[in-house]
């Protein structure tokens, strides 16, 4: 008589070590992410004098001798204006670039096997991310209507331009792979913008809460999206590596270089010249201070990329040299 045979044992996806080894850091989420628990941040009606919407020292242009020869009037309005292109930034990049990624990611749809808990945590970074966006362009709102002053630049900024063209001629898969890795540079650069200014007391109350609400999810972003190279580099191949790996500094470049056309045009609508607005901007942006300034705030995620092997790969370190942002 023959042995019984035995159903097949139902089919377990295999946890890996890193997956095992991944900690949500939205563990505390629902009590602690700004969309969870902080307040409508709102200008105050009778603001002490003296204040400031952004920090002058983050507007290099704000402190060059033309822009201050032309009165007090003219600095605060060239502040004012760049606290609305910082706006209009964090609204775009959130809603351009990073959701559409937090979307593929809890939809199952980004191409990598990861972990449940990363997907489910995706659907928190969406949330916020839309928070995020709505909450900039209210203060936008708010800013102009108590100054009187309102956004100037209606232009894509500059990372976005660039994104468009890293896209450019690509099939759809190619584009999702640049998209991710796209987010996973903007969301482990370190912005001096959020540590900054928070703690400053020369700034505008809201601005200083909104920012230390961002930054405070930021936190738990930055620890996602490092998590999510771990998970995504390693299992390129070798063509989609030769494909993302040197476009991995222009995407560094694409975010902390100086965005040029906004500066421009923020200048041009507080009643500078052609001419005033190319030595403003020349003199305020010398060559060696912004390459310093992006090799700073770029090491975070340079030490990623070195944890991870993305150096080892002879084409990235080669692009990531060429950019002198590594070694």
């Amino acid at each position: 008589m023959s042995a019984p045979q035995r159903k097949p044992l139902p089919r377990v996806r295999s946890i890996g070590i890193a997956e095992a080894a991944y900690t949500s850091p939205f563990r505390s989420w629902h009590s602690r992410s700004s969309v969870r628990t902080k307040p409508r941040r709102a200008i105050e009606e009778e603001e002490p004098s003296g204040l400031v919407y952004f920090p002058p020292e983050l507007v290099p242009v704000s402190e060059h001798a033309l822009v201050q020869g032309l009165g007090a009037d003219t600095v605060n309005r060239v502040l004012i204006q760049q606290l609305h292109t910082y706006l209009e930034f964090t609204s775009e990049l959130e809603v351009g670039a990073v959701n559409p990624v937090t979307a593929m990611i809890s939809r199952r749809r980004s191409g990598f096997d990861l972990p449940e808990t990363m997907v489910e945590d995706a659907y928190k970074i969406y949330t916020d991310e839309a928070w995020h966006a709505q909450f900039s362009d209210d203060l936008g709102r708010q800013v102009a209507v108590k100054t009187g002053v309102g956004p100037s630049v209606f232009e894509e900024p500059n990372f976005f331009r660039k994104l468009k063209g890293f896209q450019l001629d690509l099939v759809p898969d190619e584009q999702r792979l640049v998209m991710i890795f796209f987010t996973i540079v903007s969301e482990t650069l370190i912005s001096a913008i959020l540590d900054d200014i928070p703690e400053d007391p020369r700034v505008v109350m809201a601005v200083r809460e909104l920012v230390a609400d961002h930054a405070q999810d930021e936190g738990r972003h930055h620890a996602y999206f490092n998590r999510l190279l771990e998970f995504t580099w390693p299992r390129l191949n070798k063509t989609q590596r030769a494909l993302i790996g040197p476009l991995l500094p222009e995407m560094i470049l694409a975010f902390l270089e100086p965005d040029f056309v906004a500066i421009a045009g923020n200048l041009r609508a507080c009643g500078l010249t052609a001419e005033q607005i190319d030595q403003v901007m020349t003199e305020s942006y010398p060559a060696a201070t912004v390459s310093a300034g992006i090799r700073a705030s770029s090491k975070a995620t340079i030490r990623h990329f070195e944890r991870v092997g993305v150096v080892d790969d002879p084409r990235t370190a080669e692009a990531l040299e060429a950019s002198r942002l590594w070694p």
